[in-house]
C-alpha cells in the first residue's frame, strides 16, 4: 500500500480519520477456515445487509468466543447483528465495544463450525460508499490496516488468514470486482444481479474486498496463466486502458525472479481509496486520480503488484513485521526500475530513499521492528518503507546476489499464504548464505538510526591515513563494510573495502600513486549520514 499524498509523514501522522489503533492478538482458541459473505447493496440508501457464514476451527473447547464488528453509534453509523445461528440452531449473542460475543454454546477442541450471522447497518468506514470523481454511485471495499471489520464479521487481523467467497447483490447497472476467482453471475428476477468470487488461497482480512460501480474492462491476456485486466470508469476509459497496461510488464518481471503469482488473476482497479493504491489480493485499487493517460503512475503499480507475494499471500505475523510488506515492495520497486532502466536509475531511487530516511530519523527514535507504536497508520513512514528497502539492498550486498535470490525464493516459497516474522527471514537467509546475520538484523532492525560518519584523510608517502568516526547521538555504534574509491591525481581510480566496527578508528591503505580525492560509498550501498565538517 502506498500513500498518495506528497505530503510528509509528519502532516499525515495528525489527520484524524486516519487514527486507526493495534488490536489485540487473533483469539488463540479460533482459527477462521473461510468467510462466505452475502451482501445485497442497493441505490436508495448506504445501508448493506449482510449474511455471514464462518466456518471455524476451534483449537480449545470454548463456551463462548468474539468476532471483529464495529456496532451500530449514536450517529446511526455501524452494523446492528438481528440473529446468529449454528447447526440449526439460535444462539444468544451481544454486541459490546465493537465485538460480537456468541455465547452458551460447547464447541470442543479439533472440531469445525459454521456460523450464520445476519446483520445490517451503515458502513462507519472500510466500505467506502459515495459518488467517484464522475458522478457515478461506487461501492469500494478500503480495509487496511484493520477497518475491515466496519462491515465485515471477521477476526481482523493479518495472523487469521482464511479463504473467503463473496455473494453480492446489485441492481443490474453495476458489475462487481471482488477477492478471488470469478464464479458466476445470476440474473436474479428483481432487477438485481448476483455476483460470486471465491478464493482458493487463504488471505488476510485487510486485503479481501469488493468493488462496485459502472466500470470500463480491457482483458490484457494473461500472464504465466494469470489473466491480467484493467477496470477503470467509463468516462476515462482510452486513458485508463493506456496506464494499466503498465501492470503486463510489471508481472512478467515478478514472475520470473520471486515466483509464480499467487492468485487467480490480477485486475487493476480504478477506485475510491484513502490510499495511493491498496494491495487487495488479486484486485489492486488506484486512486481516481491515478489515470492520466500519461503513465507516470508506474512506480505505483509496480509497488501494489510487488504486493502480491509480500504482504498478501508471504503475510507479516504481526504489524510490528510490516517492513516485511512495505520494504518489500519498496525495494522490489526498485529493482524492477533498474531491470527497466538500468543502474543509474536504480542508485538515483536509493540515494532519494536514503534521504528520506535521515530526514525521518531526526523525530523518530524507534527501530523498523517497532514493538511499541500502537497507532497503526503511524507505522506508515519511512522506517517500514524505505529503511526495510535499504535493509533488503544492504543484505544482498553482504551476502551477493546469488544467495540473495536464493533466499527471496526460498522465504517466499516456505511461507506462501502463510505468515512470517523478522526471525523467520533472517534463519532463511542465514540457511542459503551460511553466513550468521546476527548482527546485521539487530542493528538495522531491532535498534534505531543509523551511522553518521565523519572522515578524514592524510597521505604520507605511498600510504593513506583514512580516519572514520562515527558521531551518531543516543545510537549505538554499527558495525559495517565501507567501500572507498580512491581517485589518484593521474587519473586512475581504485576501489577500496574496510570493515568499520569502532566508534573511532584510522585504517592505512598502501597506495601506488597521489589521492587527489576519496568518495565515501560510491557504489550506494550503505545507509549512512555524512556528518557536518
Amino acid at each position: 500500500m502506498k500513500l498518495f499524498t506528497i505530503l510528509t509523514t509528519i502532516f499525515l501522522l495528525w489527520i484524524p480519520f486516519l487514527q486507526a489503533q493495534t488490536d489485540v492478538k487473533p483469539r488463540p482458541a479460533l482459527d477462521v477456515q473461510k468467510y462466505t459473505y452475502n451482501i445485497r447493496l442497493n441505490d436508495s440508501t448506504d445501508v448493506i445487509r449482510v449474511k455471514a457464514v464462518i466456518e471455524i476451527l476451534f483449537k480449545k473447547p470454548v463456551s463462548a468466543f468474539n468476532l471483529d464488528l464495529i456496532e451500530k453509534d449514536t450517529g446511526g453509523k455501524g452494523m446492528t447483528v438481528y440473529k446468529v445461528t449454528s447447526g440449526g440452531k439460535t444462539l444468544k449473542f451481544h454486541q459490546k465495544n465493537n465485538r460480537l460475543s456468541i455465547e452458551s454454546v460447547k464447541l470442543q477442541a479439533g472440531e469445525t463450525y459454521n456460523f450464520e450471522i445476519d446483520y445490517e447497518g451503515i458502513a462507519k468506514d472500510g466500505l467506502i460508499i459515495g459518488k467517484n470523481i464522475f458522478g457515478d454511485r461506487v461501492f469500494f471495499g478500503d480495509n487496511w490496516p484493520n477497518r475491515a471489520r466496519n462491515w465485515l464479521v471477521c477476526i481482523d487481523h493479518p495472523l487469521d488468514k482464511a479463504l473467503v467467497e463473496f455473494r453480492v447483490e446489485v441492481p443490474v447497472h453495476y458489475q462487481v470486482i471482488a477477492t478471488g476467482k470469478p464464479e458466476k453471475i445470476i440474473d436474479l428476477d428483481n432487477n438485481y444481479r448476483l455476483f460470486v468470487s471465491k478464493t482458493e488461497v487463504p488471505v488476510p482480512t485487510k486485503v479481501m474486498v469488493i468493488g462496485v460501480g459502472r466500470f470500463a474492462v480491457e482483458n490484457l491476456g494473461e500472464v504465466n496463466h494469470i489473466p491480467v485486466s484493467t477496470w477503470v470508469y467509463p468516462q476515462n476509459m482510452d486513458a485508463g486502458f493506456y496506464d494499466y497496461a503498465q501492470a503486463v510488464p510489471v508481472l512478467k518481471y515478478f514472475t520470473q525472479v520471486i515466483g509464480p503469482f499467487p492468485f487467480s488473476k490480477l485486475a487493476n482497479v480504478q477506485s475510491k481509496t484513502r490510499y495511493g493504491g491498496m494491495e487487495n489480493a488479486g484486485n489492486i485499487f488506484y486512486y481516481e486520480q491515478s489515470v492520466t493517460g500519461k503513465r507516470n503512475q508506474e512506480n505505483l503499480i509496480a509497488h501494489e503488484i510487488a504486493h502480491q507475494w509480500f504482504g498478501d499471500s508471504a503475510t507479516e505475523t504481526g504489524w510490528e513485521h510490516l517492513w516485511l510488506s512495505e520494504g518489500f515492495a519498496t525495494y522490489f520497486t526498485d529493482l524492477y526500475l533498474e531491470h527497466k532502466y538500468g543502474k543509474k536509475r536504480f542508485e538515483e531511487r536509493l540515494k532519494n530513499e536514503r534521504e528520506k530516511i535521515i530526514r525521518f530519523s531526526k523525530h523518530w527514535n524507534k527501530p523498523v521492528v517497532d514493538t511499541l507504536t500502537e497507532n497503526l497508520i503511524k507505522r506508515l513512514n519511512a522506517n517500514s518503507y524505505e529503511k526495510g528497502a535499504w535493509v533488503l539492498h544492504m543484505l544482498r550486498r553482504k551476502i551477493g546476489d546469488k544467495a540473495f535470490w536464493e533466499g527471496i525464493k526460498d522465504y517466499y516459497a516456505t511461507f506462501a499464504y502463510k505468515n512470517a516474522s523478522t526471525g523467520d527471514l533472517k534463519t532463511v537467509f542465514e540457511r542459503v548464505s551460511g553466513k550468521d546475520l546476527s548482527v546485521f538484523f539487530k542493528q538495522w532492525l531491532e535498534q534505531p538510526g543509523h551511522p553518521v560518519l565523519k572522515t578524514s584523510y592524510v597521505q604520507q608517502g605511498n600510504s593513506i591515513l583514512m580516519h572514520i568516526k562515527q558521531v551518531q547521538k543516543d545510537f549505538p555504534v554499527f558495525r559495517f563494510p565501507l567501500e572507498l574509491e580512491l581517485q589518484f591525481t593521474n587519473g586512475t581510480k581504485e576501489k577500496v573495502l574496510v570493515m568499520v566496527t569502532k566508534k573511532d578508528e584510522t585504517f592505512t591503505i598502501q597506495t601506488k600513486f597521489p589521492v587527489n580525492e576519496i568518495l565515501i560509498d560510491p557504489e550506494t550501498g550503505l545507509l549512512f549520514e555524512k556528518a557536518a565538517q
